[in-house]
């Protein structure tokens, strides 16, 4: 997803400080038997772009699951969701997906 998310920005000439994107990840695990299984992970990017690029990266986040061959191959099996922390000038946002995207 973070490689999709990027590739998306790039995609869309937004400039964004290729230093501070970062991405951290949070997972539930349960126990099944002898062994772990994921549940659920949740991605929450942090990102730098330029104020008159806002709109379009908010865009670029809203479809960038859809590319991601990641997500698309476990999405069935693992719920996973994302939010942003997206600085553009003196202003911080908060974005998040709309709905899960999938169930577990």
């Amino acid at each position: 997803m973070y490689g999709t998310l990027r590739g998306a920005l790039a995609g869309r000439k937004i400039a964004f400080d290729r230093d501070s994107y970062k991405a951290t990840v949070e997972g539930r695990i349960v126990g099944v038997g002898k062994t772990i299984r994921i549940r659920s992970m949740h991605v929450h990017y942090d990102l730098t772009v330029p104020p008159d690029a806002v709109e379009a990266t908010e865009r670029a986040l809203a479809v960038h699951v859809q590319g991601c061959p990641a997500h698309q191959s476990v999405k069935d099996a693992i719920q996973i969701t994302w939010a942003a922390t997206l600085r553009a000038g003196d202003r911080t946002l908060t974005v998040q997906e709309e709905s899960h995207a999938a169930s577990a």
